[in-house]
């Protein structure tokens, strides 16, 4: 426990980052005492330390890197101690004058140049910020300059400051050896380098002079979307966080891509487009709202939000649309019954459940505005009738995330989620464990629980690993060629609009095929592994849906989106309410079996799976099914079609009304 303490602490993952930051740190105090003494091979070894391990933290634990910057050692910070401390060793092992004042001088200057190279770079980076980038567009018809090669612009500082190692080296090689010439040779292939590097992104400097201004972009970006026609948006926008977000936007894109209508994305934050799933839809991000107010969007007769959020507002001042919160999930939470909502034309839910949810919003939400659609989503989930039990039963641990507020936490992993790992393990079964997105944000305990958990399963988890290796080259092949297909481009905003293009149309069946493709290598791979630990968006939520035999999770929408397999699930009651009280507050919990705090019931539970004919909450769920997410007929996605269809048709009727009120007026 203390470990995993300091762990949390010092903000690394596991003992081998532990040991890594205990190197670093002996090697930066060790440097001073060695240079004192001196000892020459007593402060190369620790010299050598302190670049390894600085090298290894910075792709191991980030997290401790960051810690350290805002301690005011950041990496330029530690490049100059080792600098310092090696002139001074120098200086006590009587080097010449010259050679210690020319070292001086030259990694002077080496800093020096790193900060004309930092301003140059600030420069190019500014320049290549564009007011929109969009996907799925072809923007071929705006010249855009190329980006600066990779070498010249990613991670540039770590590899400008490295170029004090000649440096160094030569410095080292001559007090070993008593002969100056090494100094002089690394102090000239220092500062050569860093003025080569300096010159070469000068040169790129004079190129990206020529990018397009605001004006000429939107301009293209506005020819391609009349082109295109959008008739429905799906707006999204949420603040710094979207990467964590993003699930949000990310579970509607199979849906969108089915409509009759034509779709549109429209993002509002960097990160939201960065990581912004695989989809064919023309996306567009527009940070700044005076730029949004440029788009053309004036054909776009239905816009869909998945969640609430400030920037929303940007986006309902356009009269001529009608305005629809779809949510990003039904579930018991307070956010799936928000009076917020009322700002919306239309409020569509799954089922019955959602309609009655909003019942209870009194005199908030008109019933009028709430339009069943079902969950469109969820056509990927298999029922329990086309599902075969394995001989050890699965079982799918997906807490949810902390919440907000204490008041809407939910989460079972801080007061249980260890405990239920534990007695999980100790009732032969596989685990999957798939936490929300959005787990550890607000709070450090379910942080560290997230972490404990992960500790637990990776010893098991690690026994497929040479199977999983063996596929890994081909699951990089099949992402390779699905971001080929979605036209997702690497790169900072110029590039990608540089490189924006209208995907193939004949892409659409290899797509579906290669998804399909890359679940079965995944689990397949994964065979001999007896538990997972899923983070990524592959495997998504519904696959694991398929791959499981009994739910475990909290009130969330998880659970009513599993409800449409007809699968055991279970609700966590960390509370220890009495189960009428339970069920009573939460509809999804009709269905479910109840799990207490301290997990006594759960060997009860894991028998119906073991024995499905000892289920006795089969029928309920049943009942639930159709109550939570709606008939199975006609479909989700049908429902959800038509109710975009008629929203459209409507809001083109009343904009022809308008029209020719104006003109008899």
């Amino acid at each position: 426990m203390t470990i995993r303490r300091l762990c949390a602490v010092l903000r690394v993952s596991g003992k081998t980052e532990l040991l890594l930051v205990f190197l670093f740190a002996a090697g930066f105090a060790a440097l001073p005492v060695l240079a004192l003494l001196p000892s020459l091979w007593g402060f190369t070894a620790a010299w050598a330390v302190t670049y390894l391990a600085d090298e290894a933290l910075h792709s191991r634990a980030p997290g401790f890197v960051r810690r350290l910057a805002t301690l005011q050692l950041s990496r330029t910070m530690r490049f100059a101690v080792r600098t310092v401390m090696l002139l001074a060793l120098a200086d006590r092992m009587d080097a010449p004058d010259a050679v210690l004042i020319i070292g001086l001088a030259v990694l002077s200057a080496h800093f020096l140049l790193v900060m004309m190279y930092s301003a140059l770079h600030h420069a190019i980076r500014r320049r290549r910020v564009l007011p929109v980038i969009v996907r799925n567009l072809d923007m071929s018809g705006i010249e855009i300059p190329e980006r600066p090669p990779a070498y010249l612009y990613r991670r540039f500082l770590r590899k400008l400051l490295h170029l004090d190692l000649p440096a160094h080296a030569g410095l080292i090689v001559a007090l070993a050896t008593g002969t100056w010439y090494a100094a002089y040779a690394g102090y000239a292939l220092t500062i050569g380098t860093a003025v080569a590097a300096l010159a070469a992104l000068l040169g790129r400097f004079r190129a990206v002079r020529r990018m397009p201004g605001r004006d000429a972009v939107i301009g293209e970006v506005n020819r391609q979307l009349a082109g295109y026609r959008p008739e429905v948006a799906l707006y999204f926008s949420f603040a710094a966080v979207s990467r964590d977000f993003m699930y949000q936007v990310n579970m509607w894109i199979e849906t969108l891509e089915q409509l009759d209508r034509r779709p549109v994305i429209v993002l509002r934050e960097r990160a939201s487009f960065r990581f912004l799933a695989r989809t064919r839809i023309p996306v567009v991000c527009v940070p700044k709202a005076d730029d949004l107010a440029e788009l053309e969007l004036s054909g776009v007769r239905v816009v869909l939000y998945p969640g609430n959020a400030g920037k929303n507002v940007h986006m309902l001042r356009i009269a001529e649309a009608k305005h629809v919160f779809i949510g990003h999930g039904d579930s018991d939470k307070l956010a799936s019954s928000n009076r917020v909502s009322k700002v919306y034309d239309e409020i569509w839910v799954a089922g019955r459940a959602g309609r009655d949810r909003y019942r209870r919003v009194r005199h908030a939400i008109s019933d009028g505005a709430i339009v069943e659609v079902g969950r469109p989503q969820l056509a990927p989930v298999r029922s329990h009738a086309e599902h075969v039990p394995g001989p050890v039963p699965v079982v799918l641990y997906a807490p949810t995330w902390e919440g907000w507020s204490d008041d809407d936490c939910h989460t079972s992993l801080i007061p249980m989620g260890v405990p239920l790992i534990e007695r999980l393990l100790a009732e032969n079964v596989r685990i999957i464990y798939k936490p929300h997105p959005l787990t550890g944000k607000r709070s450090a305990e379910a942080a560290a629980a997230d972490r404990a958990i992960r500790e637990l399963l990776r010893e098991d988890e690690e026994r497929s690993g040479k199977d999983a290796e063996a596929a890994r080259a081909r699951l990089g092949e099949i992402r390779a060629r699905l971001d080929e297909l979605s036209g997702r481009h690497e790169g900072d905003d110029a590039q990608q609009l540089r490189d924006a293009r209208i995907p193939d149309g004949d892409g659409a069946s290899e797509w579906q095929e290669l998804r399909d493709e890359w679940h079965r290598i995944f689990w397949a791979s994964r065979s001999g592994a007896r538990h997972h630990v899923i983070l990524e968006q592959l495997p998504t939520l519904y696959e694991c849906f398929n791959q499981a035999d009994l739910l475990v999770s909290d009130v969330s929408s998880v659970v009513a989106d599993f409800v449409a397999s007809l699968k055991p699930y279970v609700l966590t009651n960390a509370q220890d309410l009495p189960d009428e009280e339970f069920r009573a507050a939460y509809t999804t919990a009709g269905g479910a079996y109840l799990l207490d705090r301290a997990c006594t019931r759960l060997p009860e539970i894991l028998r119906a799976v073991r024995e499905p004919r000892h289920d006795p909450m089969a029928a309920q769920r049943r009942t639930l099914k159709e109550y939570v997410l709606g008939p199975d007929r006609p479909t989700s996605m049908e429902r959800f079609n038509a109710a975009v269809n008629d929203l459209a048709d409507r809001a083109a009727a009343e904009r022809a009304e308008d029209l020719l009120a104006e003109v008899v007026v």
